[in-house]
């Protein structure tokens, strides 16, 4: 038997595993499943006669060696830094590895010793990084291939919720990791190059500053820009591209709603509130509001905000219930954003029959033979359940693919990698494509931003 080690079991985790055991007879794998719940690692494998869930404190270094020395390939689903402790065990114990993170300085300062091994280690193999290299890079190397100059590549992603389930006032539920939605675009201005020219945004501008587009069948999306899209530049090749914009879908209107968090200052994660655990949701919210004798909690925030009577983006706060006396946080020690994530995830958890929707939608313009044209693609995966979400489908199946793929041998390149290289990305998106995750291309009239040449 071939020996697959699955460190976290998590909602990224039922797609991934679902894979595995449906073909381990078929190629003689063993799955073992790591997880600090024994519970977790445990609800996929009862009865399954290739497969077990173990108890695994990725901190218990005893414990963690073992489990990695007994594998082929390690998959570590677990947040993103901790991979790093279980990458120097698959050095030391020559064994391959794959995550959908990021790559890390400290798992790229790995690559010469996993090279010097032969040891495949795939990073960034999941949706988002993911699934968009690859669709991206088919794409761009195919303009390449028929001497095509890129002038022009833009990229959004964004998990949302689909239409049959979408049933609040902001259009939006959790698919993924609460805390990362809370905090999106801290951390510096985004930056991108539109038209040759360097843009920022500042995270106070981030979510007005939006962009719409359309997906058929499924109508008008706005994207907010991503931190960094200019690392994209030398990954993809395109360092003398001159737009490069790269962005996060929702549904129009969701980020002017967002900005109202923004502008208060409950996405702020810097400090802890005294005594937040018995905090009401009403004084959750006037903590951030400027004290009065007299008028109420809404009356403050809507004079804050400078909002009317009759502005919708009143209607989504009331949505979410954020000015009751009747629920606390219940979190010691809170920050903002943790009391903020508090009373979202009161109101956007998926139910049991839910369904979550993933969007991605790239653009490449270039020139060929002094002509300019321009492709759009777009991808839509609808999910099954609270449990076999899209989100987990497109960041657990390229993960799976990809892992079996090197166990066979058809992956073989060594060293800390991303999935760019044609050997890697034909073969997942061909498999990708068998299981719904299919891209629609249109060749439209290239406009570029800049019709009337002003900068």
């Amino acid at each position: 038997m071939r020996n697959i080690l699955i460190i976290g079991a998590g909602r990224s985790a039922t797609s991934l595993i679902r894979y595995l055991l449906d073909k381990s007879e078929k190629e003689n794998l063993f799955i073992t499943i790591g997880d600090i719940s024994i519970q977790s690692a445990q609800k996929f494998t009862t009865g399954h006669p290739n497969a077990r869930g173990i108890m695994l404190d990725v901190f218990n270094d005893v414990q963690r060696k073992e489990a990695v020395e007994n594998s082929d390939l390690v998959i570590s689903m677990l947040p993103a830094r901790y991979h790093i402790e279980v990458a120097r065990d698959c050095i030391e114990f020559g064994k391959h590895m794959v995550t959908a993170s990021y790559i890390s300085n400290e798992m790229q300062a790995l690559n010469h010793k996993a090279e010097s091994k032969g040891l495949v280690f795939m990073n960034e193999i999941g949706l988002d990084p993911g699934v968009d290299h690859m669709s991206a890079m088919q794409v761009i190397d195919r303009i390449r291939a028929k001497g095509g100059k890129m002038l022009l590549f833009e990229s959004f992603c964004g998990g949302l919720i689909a239409p049959e389930s979408d049933n609040n006032l902001w259009n939006y539920k959790f698919t993924w990791n609460p805390r990362n939605v809370v905090l999106a675009g801290q951390g510096g201005a985004a930056e991108f190059i539109q038209e040759g020219k360097y843009k920022y945004i500042p995270y106070h501008r981030l979510f007005r500053r939006t962009e719409f587009i359309n997906i058929e069948d499924y109508g008008r999306f706005e994207v907010y820009a991503n931190r960094n899209s200019l690392k994209y530049q030398s990954i993809y090749g395109l360092d003398k591209i001159l737009t490069l914009y790269r962005g996060t879908i929702r549904r129009v209107g969701f980020s002017r709603a967002w900005n109202m968090f923004v502008q208060l200052g409950m996405t702020d994660d810097s400090y802890t509130i005294p005594d937040s655990e018995n905090m009401t949701y009403r004084e959750f919210v006037n903590l951030f509001l400027p004290y009065s004798p007299s008028d109420s909690v809404e009356l403050k925030l809507r004079h804050a905000l400078k909002m009317d009577q009759d502005d919708l983006m009143w209607d989504k706060l009331e949505d979410l219930d954020i000015f009751t006396k009747e629920k606390t946080l219940g979190i010691k020690d809170s920050t903002p954003a943790m009391g903020l994530q508090k009373i979202l995830e009161d109101k956007w958890t998926l139910a049991p029959e839910d369904k979550d929707m993933i969007v991605m939608y790239h653009k490449f313009g270039y020139e060929l033979d002094g002509k300019q044209y321009q492709i759009d693609s777009h991808m839509t995966l609808i999910g099954e359940d609270q449990t076999h979400t899209a989100m987990a489908k497109t960041v657990g199946l390229p993960v799976a693919i990809a892992a079996l793929k090197i166990l066979n041998e058809e992956i073989t390149t060594p060293g800390v990698q991303l999935p760019i290289a044609k050997e890697v990305y034909e073969p997942i998106l061909k498999e990708l494509a068998e299981n719904g995750v299919i891209f629609h291309e249109e060749e439209v009239k290239y406009l570029g931003y800049n019709p009337d040449n002003m900068h």
